[in-house]
């Protein structure tokens, strides 16, 4: 088994993860969708999702799980234009308030180690931090 840094694998799975999104298709979407990486919003139920959004649900009282997950994927993309960012696991280490996860800080390295298994198929350990 390979030893790692974090910063090394969680470099490798950016790169790899950029690969699928797009202008309209933020790596929750797509994470969601295809069932990889943290599993993006499927993660959460309607109800934890609405509380991560709440602007989207004030402003929307009878919105519906497929409208909020539309609605959603769209922020985040919003909000990488606005912050320059190009993945919403970079953006999201920074948003405060409108922060909606923990970007990369979220997972422990046994979760990231998990999830470079997943995108690669290779065991890694990690080592170093578990925050930035």
């Amino acid at each position: 088994m390979r030893t790692m840094t974090r910063k090394e694998a969680v470099d490798a799975m950016r790169a790899k993860l950029l690969e699928v999104c797009d202008d309209e298709h933020s790596i929750c979407e797509i994470a969601a969708q295809r069932n990889i990486f943290c599993h993006g919003f499927a993660q959460w139920t309607f109800g934890e999702l609405k509380k991560r959004y709440p602007t989207i649900v004030r402003s929307r009282p009878a919105i519906t799980p497929q409208e909020l997950l539309d609605y959603a994927n769209r922020w985040q993309l919003c909000r990488q234009t606005v912050r320059d960012s190009k993945i919403a696991c970079d953006l999201q280490l920074d948003e405060g308030a409108l922060r909606t996860c923990r970007g990369w800080d979220e997972w422990p390295n046994a979760d990231l180690a998990r999830f470079y298994r997943e995108l690669f198929g290779e065991e890694v350990e990690l080592v170093g931090s578990e925050t930035r």
